[in-house]
């Protein structure tokens, strides 16, 4: 028997929902693909990396959790569906609101501007945010930090970084929130396997998107960081091993070193 339900991750994680009406007049659920869940490497019925970002969300009893970009909200929706667990499987206690409760915060920042991608979840009443509720900052990572991260002193238990993939975007990222960290905090890169870009066969529709080159940034901060003594790295790398199948992008875990 699987550990997971199959059809919930299919209906609500890795796709959206939208209600349309047959020839005959009657309501159905049509299910589309959330954007850019293939660099995850999830599918329908695969979370890809998002299984690693739950289960150390799930571990670490992660409360306050910060995506910095995301087109398709796919790590929002993961990052709150481990907080809701963590309240279902009794280990987070009291109300259980996906915002003003005790369960935490799901934070999305992304200045939905259309550079290195694009957004479908802006609206209020879109899939993802009705059905997931996070707190949205539609803001620069830059001006969220400043005029609310640090205003209202919020520490981040979980952070994923995901946002601009240029070396100076992701490193301001990083700089910036990691000093935001609580004591147990985790970070998450994505885009950090160079293989998978290697091999990656760009359309000029991607060129367009400026969504080519998405491992550079990423992948040069974490080479980088590796000889960087405070922090402690596990890179997250599965592109090849199955190459009949999708894969992820790459995703490097960080953790603060206890000294």
């Amino acid at each position: 028997m699987l550990i997971f339900d199959l059809d919930y991750i299919r209906q609500h994680l890795t796709n959206n929902q939208e209600i349309k009406v047959d020839t005959n007049k009657k309501e159905f659920i049509e299910l589309s693909k959330v954007p850019y869940r293939w660099t995850h490497g999830a599918t329908d019925l695969s979370l890809g990396d998002g299984l690693l970002i739950y289960s150390i969300i799930h571990y670490m009893r992660a409360k306050v959790c910060v995506c910095l970009g995301s087109g398709g909200g796919f790590i929002p929706r993961i990052m709150t569906q481990a907080r809701v667990d963590l309240y279902d499987s009794q280990i987070f206690e009291g109300d259980r609101d996906f915002n003003w409760g005790d369960i935490g915060t799901t934070y999305l920042v992304d200045a939905s501007n259309g550079v290195g991608g694009n957004t479908d979840w802006v609206k209020k009443d879109s899939f993802f945010r009705k059905t997931f509720f996070p707190r949205v900052i539609l803001e620069t990572t830059e001006n969220a930090y400043y005029n609310f991260f640090v205003k209202e002193d919020i520490k981040i238990d979980y952070l994923h970084i995901d946002a601009g993939h240029t070396y100076e975007d992701v490193k301001q990222d990083f700089d910036l929130y990691s000093k935001l960290l609580s004591p147990n905090g985790i970070i998450s890169i994505h885009d950090t396997d160079e293989s998978f870009e290697k091999e990656l066969i760009v359309t000029d529709e991607i060129k367009k998107d400026d969504h080519q080159e998405i491992t550079n940034g990423p992948s040069k901060l974490v080479k980088e960081l590796s000889d960087d003594s405070d922090w402690e790295i596990f890179n997250f790398f599965n592109n090849g091993i199955f190459k009949s199948k999708p894969a992820s992008t790459g995703l490097t875990i960080l953790q603060r070193c206890k000294k």
